[in-house]
């Protein structure tokens, strides 16, 4: 078994339970020095370095078998690729975007995936709403 945060769409435990029906979610974590953002032409979830930044998702417990689908549904290695960090001395994957390219809003139906899987791992939406935040271009005067 190994250790697997979710930060984007895979936070909500149905999609998750679809995609890795023996996936078990342990807790919501903090990831440190990191930020969550949105980009790519999807306007995915992704998450990128910011000292004092916080990314906040779901740790789960998935198998090889599992890791495998995660692989083919986040477009591995080619959107996504592979990162490792611990965390309570464990190893936890997690996938970051292989290309940093410019920062893009969501999807409605996407974020609306991704608010119900904060409800489900009961993190803080505020943490969302910053990361939406940066997405609005300043306001003219």
């Amino acid at each position: 078994m190994n250790y697997y945060f979710a930060y984007g769409s895979n936070l909500h435990h149905l999609q998750m339970k679809r995609r890795c029906p023996n996936c078990r979610f342990i807790k919501k974590i903090i990831l440190h020095n990191y930020r969550l953002t949105f980009r790519s032409k999807y306007g995915a979830a992704d998450i990128e370095k910011k000292a004092g930044g916080k990314v906040y998702g779901g740790l789960y417990v998935i198998s090889k078998a599992a890791e495998r689908k995660l692989d083919i549904y986040e477009e591995y290695p080619t959107l996504y690729k592979k990162m490792f960090f611990l965390h309570a001395n464990k190893k936890v994957m997690t996938y970051i975007m292989t290309k940093k390219t410019k920062i893009v809003p969501p999807t409605t139906r996407y974020l609306n995936i991704i608010k119900k899987g904060y409800k489900d791992c009961k993190l803080n939406i505020q943490s969302l709403n910053t990361a939406l935040l940066q997405l609005k271009p300043p306001q003219r005067r």
